[in-house]
């Protein structure tokens, strides 16, 4: 019994290669004892399985060595993908980037020299030492207006994506796997949602609620961007269902989502974790374009309010470049510094990309 080896990868497919792992081949002559099933091998997100028994030698029960993905990467392939993650310079050069972010993020509010909503000083002053972004049109400290605002922007970015992530997976795992009317139904629900005009809902939600906060800006943006991913994961689950390792584990008796959980996700794990960090940077876009036409949070700075405070006041017209410039620049490094980091991980998550 042969399991062909599967492309999975956000464009092209994670590819199989020989160089992350090669299969097994038990062979058991006629009269032998029983063959417990073929050993599996995880390469770049796909799961070979092989095993040439003769005949008059039973195979009994589901392979232990199949769907195991997470407990088979722990081992060499582990040190492999460090090894070609730590040489990868878009990889290093992007996670580096967001990690200052982040920790601006953590430790901003902690830092910031003053109150981001209060009168520190006279309106529109240059950057200076006492100031080093210069002050706003109402006296506010730009600086501290920025450090806050990674922490609130990051925030909707996590909160948007993770919920996407959750709803879109589910749906995909589960349209992919079970197929038939489950899966019509749950197409025709995703291609209304994708037929819903974000923009117009959130302005109509936007006209009813006297406050909006970072909670209702992350929840409206995962669910109104899920549908990609389900049916991303569900064009990926089609292929893996017919492998031959899910139908063994089928005939082992497990549940569906036992085998989903445990045998076809840990094959697209790096696909997943590719769309977790695509799902991250739109958010964080889209809850910039939302506050910047007024339709963010309305208790808190964010990095697009700040965008927005600068348009109302006529930043650009007074020649105030410090209120609206380092804001907007901060969002394209952040989106930036995540794409840059995405090409990297498909590179070593892929072995053709990797050895161009």
């Amino acid at each position: 019994m042969t399991a062909s080896p599967g492309e999975i990868g956000p464009a092209a497919g994670v590819e199989e290669a020989s160089s992350l792992g090669s299969s097994s081949t038990e062979e058991v002559g006629a009269g032998s004892e029983p063959v417990l099933g073929p050993v599996g091998s995880i390469a770049g997100g796909g799961v070979e399985a092989r095993a040439t028994v003769a005949a008059g030698a039973p195979v009994v029960g589901a392979p232990s060595g199949l769907g195991v993905g997470p407990r088979q990467f722990t081992g060499g392939r582990r040190w492999e993908f460090l090894y070609f993650a730590l040489r990868n310079k878009k990889l290093l050069l992007g996670m580096s980037v967001e990690l200052v972010f982040v920790v601006l993020a953590i430790i901003g509010p902690a830092i910031a020299p003053y109150n981001p909503s209060k009168f520190v000083a006279r309106p529109n002053l240059g950057p200076s030492g006492a100031h080093l972004m210069g002050t706003t049109y109402f006296g506010q400290d730009v600086f501290s207006q920025l450090l806050y605002g990674l922490r609130d922007s990051y925030l909707v970015g996590f909160l948007g994506g993770l919920f996407a992530a959750i709803v879109g997976m589910a749906i995909g795992f589960s349209a992919g796997y079970r197929g038939g009317v489950l899966d019509e139904v749950l197409q025709v629900f995703t291609n209304i949602i994708v037929m819903i005009p974000s923009l117009v809902l959130l302005i109509v939600i936007s006209a009813y609620l006297k406050t909006r906060g970072i909670l209702f800006e992350g929840v409206f943006i995962g669910v109104t961007t899920w549908p990609w991913v389900a049916r991303a994961v569900r064009a990926q689950t089609f292929t893996l269902r017919e492998r031959d390792f899910v139908d063994l584990a089928k005939l082992s008796g497990r549940r569906a989502t036992s085998i989903i959980v445990k045998d076809i996700a840990p094959n697209m794990a790096s696909y997943l974790f590719l769309v977790l960090i695509l799902l991250f940077g739109s958010s964080i876009l889209l809850a910039a374009n939302f506050d910047f036409l007024g339709l963010g949070p309305t208790n808190t700075v964010s990095l697009g309010t700040m965008m927005n405070q600068a348009m109302l006041w006529s930043a650009l017209q007074l020649h105030v470049w410090w209120w609206f410039i380092p804001p907007g620049a901060v969002i394209t490094i952040i989106v930036a510094a995540l794409l840059v980091a995405n090409v990297g991980l498909d590179e070593v998550f892929n072995p053709r990309l990797r050895a161009t």
